[in-house]
């Protein structure tokens, strides 16, 4: 069997708080699930956007940090010991002939699995890529707008573009392997967490790594290979080396792939049932805000609760033969034993 061939009960694509609820009502029903993100961690837009930020509506709790919801539904889900796949970008997605779903990601990686929910948020994070000339010719080659393997980077001549926390982070990860590193920023001052800023200050002070203000002007290369980049700022032009060029300009939403799967879109949304959350394919739900219907409200308890009707319409088409049996976590004693508890 190909080793990048995956077979699983459920693939969830999308790692926010609704994906990870769906993992936890899935579970109970004794679902297995692999999760896909575009993002390098869960969370989706609690985790990028809004982590340090409070949520008020998340019921029973009066107060949450986006993070910290994130935490306590990776805590909750523990007992399932779902798989995830960060970093991935869904490149295809179609029926089999036994109707199962064959979905791709662009890790060369294939799953077959017989329910597929896409829990998605607004659509794929999609880099905001920076205003230079000719840029896309030197991509996926010279020019990264995210890190997968941090192997390849080392003994390189690096420029990070960026003053935020992914720019700053990922200059403190790869100064030390680099040939050289360069951080650039159109102004000093940094917008990220001050204790990463006095690390960064502390490099530069000490000459570990370059550090210019301004913006590139220009790349200079031969086909896809950098050799160098033009920075400007007021006073001056610098011709810089450069092998490796990483902009962290952050992240734009956009509906990405999903628009070309065939589904039933509505001004860029999936249209789904109530009853459900089921598209019209079956056997591929969509849930959270994603999907539209009458009514729809784009909050996270809403999403929870299209979870929670997504997975009794899932088990369906996962175990035909096998009638649910509505329990109560609160008093049953074998989801008690699914969730480690007494």
């Amino acid at each position: 069997m190909n080793s990048n061939l995956i077979e699983t009960d459920c693939l969830i694509i999308g790692a926010g708080p609704v994906g990870l609820f769906s993992v936890f009502e899935l579970g109970l029903l004794d679902i297995n699930c692999h999760v896909v993100d575009i993002l390098d961690k869960p969370g989706g837009q609690c985790a990028e956007l809004y982590p340090d930020k409070p949520i008020y509506d998340i019921p029973g709790i009066p107060k949450i940090l986006g993070n910290d919801l994130v935490q306590s539904l990776m805590k909750q889900i523990e007992p399932f010991k779902p798989s995830f796949h960060l970093s991935r970008i869904i490149t295809e997605l179609k029926k089999t002939n036994d109707n199962n779903w064959e979905v791709k990601t662009d890790f060369n990686e294939t799953f077959i699995t017989k329910v597929v929910v896409i829990a998605a948020g607004g659509g794929s994070f999609q880099p905001k890529k920076p205003p230079i000339e000719n840029i896309e010719k030197y991509e996926d080659v010279s020019v990264f707008y995210s890190i997968r393997d941090i192997k390849k980077f080392s003994d390189k001549n690096i420029v990070i573009v960026g003053g935020g926390d992914s720019a700053l982070d990922w200059t403190l990860s790869l100064y030390e392997n680099a040939k050289s590193l360069t951080l650039i920023h159109r102004r000093e001052e940094f917008r990220a967490a001050p204790d990463t800023v006095k690390k960064i200050s502390n490099l530069i002070d000490k000459n570990h790594i370059d550090f210019q203000v301004g913006q590139i002007k220009e790349l200079k290369g031969n086909g896809k290979i950098l050799d160098s980049i033009i920075c400007k700022n007021k006073e001056e032009e610098k011709d810089i080396s450069c092998d490796i060029l990483l902009p962290f300009f952050g992240l734009t939403m956009k509906l990405g792939p999903v628009s070309n799967w065939g589904l039933n879109l509505e001004e860029n949304l999936i249209v789904v049932d109530t009853e459900k959350f089921e598209t019209d394919q079956k056997g591929i739900f969509a849930i959270g805000d994603i999907n539209t219907y009458p009514g729809k409200l784009k909050l996270i308890l809403c999403g929870f609760h299209e979870a929670a009707l997504m997975s009794q319409k899932a088990h369906e088409y996962i175990f035909p033969d096998k009638k649910i049996t509505f329990q109560y976590t609160t008093s049953s004693s074998s989801l008690k034993k699914k969730l480690g508890v007494s």
